[in-house]
């Protein structure tokens, strides 16, 4: 019997990865997107024919209730969210309710339709934020450092309070960094990579950015998928950190993607305060020993092999590669 999923954020970078692994799984794919003036199909454009697509929002609970009647999902991946930090201090609001009640709204669609229906919500390393030990494990505590890690916060914590009030099967997967050629262009990896390829096609000299000594750890999207379909095949619904267990700088991504083009960061890298975070989060680094015991999931990219693909990727674009 072919399985159905329904992913809300399809359009996204994690969305579209997700999309296609499905397929590949010979899944019936259904996305929840919202309506817009301007639809932004771009990352699914190669897949639209393949997957249908259900006009809903994180912010109304009866398009929710319509999408999972419709889509009558045995999967059910929550992986739309406000999900830029910067902009989340000057929509704090707007973040809360969308990244954060957002959940609640999906959690309920799900138990009120079939209760049965196994739900993944994306979490996010953003919620250790001040971290309280090094490195972030299942049971390390939350300090958030933004409005959206606390809307995260709340997120995870609703997933695991319907799970055990409503013995559903809902899990969250804590992603720590995850980039790719798919990234958004107001994420600092995506910036950075896309400036490098403005760079040697003399659009611009400079490239502004904000800490350069902040911490990651940053994996591959397409790696990170995975983990979360392996986390709704298990018997037991539970938690999961998924990370690289390494930690590189924004200096060092700089570095190793200047390199990739034959420049140096340093003659075009300017600190700019404006990109600098009310409260930073210097280091976040975690720790996937669980994932790897218990989902059997492991890192197939390295970090310089995923600077590398983002590099070669926006060379491609602006016809350098």
């Amino acid at each position: 019997m072919t399985k159905r999923a329904l992913i809300t954020g399809i359009t996204g970078q994690d969305g579209s990865y997700l999309a296609e692994l499905l397929l590949e799984k010979g899944y019936k794919v259904f996305g929840a997107v919202r309506r817009l003036s301007t639809p932004n199909y771009g990352r699914i454009e190669h897949i639209r024919d393949r997957i249908t697509l259900i006009d809903a929002d994180l912010h109304d609970s009866m398009s929710l209730l319509h999408a999972v009647e419709k889509a009558e999902p045995d999967e059910f991946y929550n992986l739309a969210a406000q999900s830029f930090v910067a902009t989340s201090w000057q929509q704090a609001v707007l973040t809360g309710d969308y990244t954060g009640i957002g959940v609640t709204r999906a959690l309920d669609a799900v138990r009120a339709v079939n209760s049965r229906i196994k739900f993944y919500q994306a979490s996010s390393s953003e919620m250790y934020g001040k971290v309280q030990e090094t490195p972030q494990k299942e049971t390390t505590p939350f300090y958030p450092r933004s409005p959206y890690g606390v809307a995260k916060v709340y997120g995870h914590w609703i997933t695991v309070n319907y799970r055990e009030s409503f013995d559903m099967f809902a899990v969250s997967g804590i992603l720590f960094n995850h980039e790719s050629p798919r990234r958004g262009l107001e994420f600092v990896t995506r910036k950075i990579t896309d400036g490098i390829a403005q760079i040697k096609a003399g659009k611009i000299k400079k490239l502004p950015l904000g800490n350069l000594d902040a911490q990651r750890d940053w994996g591959y999207a397409k790696d990170y998928v995975e983990a979360m379909w392996l986390m709704l095949q298990q018997t037991v619904a539970d938690d999961f950190v998924i990370a690289t267990g390494e930690t590189h700088s924004v200096r060092e991504f700089c570095d190793i993607a200047f390199s990739r083009a034959g420049l140096n960061y340093k003659d075009h890298v300017v600190i700019d305060e404006r990109f600098m975070r009310p409260a930073e989060v210097e280091l976040l680094l975690g720790d996937p020993t669980k994932a790897k015991k218990v989902l059997g999931w492991k890192v197939k990219t390295s970090f310089k092999e995923l600077v590398h693909l983002m590099v070669d990727s926006d060379l491609k674009v602006y016809g350098l590669k």
